[in-house]
């Protein structure tokens, strides 16, 4: 007779009969709807239609400034060198990222020398329901710049794209 290996052997505690409970991996943000009639979405964040509506975020000033403070943060590692830029393209539209590109070819914020760039607090308006406009500041050792982009809903899922990037 063969010994089975310990991991060979099925746990205890999982049975197939017992569903396991949905977890939300964000807490505070709303679960996905399953959409009406039973059909499977075209698109994986079309589920998720409900809980990011066009204007959401962009009225919502606490979502706003979690949107915002996060897309910054990435942005401003891109800018410096510490992300490669392609991590961003999903996230900007054509004429964001060739900005963001031209941006990152001229060096506009490794100038620093070695400091680890500090953020300030992120500032930001919406002058559309499905626009925002935001800016930061970035200290880099003695020396401070400013950048600023726009991030707009787009695509058919409502994804927040960057249309714009300035920084100086």
């Amino acid at each position: 007779m063969t010994a089975l290996h310990p991991s060979a052997t099925p746990h205890s505690d999982s049975r197939p009969d017992r569903p396991h409970p949905l977890r939300h991996p964000h807490p505070g943000v709303q679960p996905c709807r399953q959409p009406a009639g039973g059909r499977q979405p075209r698109h994986p964040r079309a589920a998720c239609a409900g809980a990011t509506a066009p204007g959401t975020a962009a009225t919502d000033p606490g979502l706003r400034a979690g949107l915002t403070t996060r897309f910054a943060h990435q942005l401003v590692e891109v800018l410096v060198g510490a992300r490669p830029s392609g991590q961003l393209m999903r996230h900007t539209s054509l004429d964001g990222y060739g900005q963001l590109a031209s941006l990152v070819r001229a060096g506009a914020l490794r100038r620093g020398g070695a400091a680890r760039p500090r953020l300030g607090p992120v500032h930001d308006r919406s002058p559309s329901p499905d626009a925002v406009e935001a800016c930061v500041r970035v200290d880099l050792g003695s020396r401070h710049h400013m950048v600023a982009f726009r991030l707009e809903l787009r695509g058919p899922a409502g994804q927040w794209q960057c249309t714009a990037v300035e920084a100086r």
